[in-house]
């Protein structure tokens, strides 16, 4: 493969996978105002965005932490039976 081929096939994947990730985020965004699965959709754009932007992937890594916390914290108070805070 020719050093011009290679070149113009890594950046045609580097803009491919760009365009797909980016509208999959921004649709997203828009099913945050609109009906829509927003909390799963902006998550898998970013996905799509860290096979080649390490950014995308930071933002992916905090997205995960911050959705553990929340899920961590949305499990202690059902297992508290919303009978409120513990008294004592």
């Amino acid at each position: 493969m020719s050093p011009l081929l290679r070149i113009t096939y890594k950046w045609a994947r580097r803009c491919a996978i760009a365009v797909v990730g980016g509208t999959v985020v921004l649709i997203g965004i828009l099913m945050i105002v609109f009906p829509g699965p927003a909390i799963v959709v902006i998550p898998a754009g970013l996905a799509i965005l860290s096979l080649e932007f390490a950014w995308a992937k930071l933002w992916l890594k905090r997205l995960r932490t911050a959705g553990n916390s929340v899920m961590t914290s949305a499990s202690a108070y059902w297992s508290r039976g919303r009978r409120g805070p513990p008294e004592g």
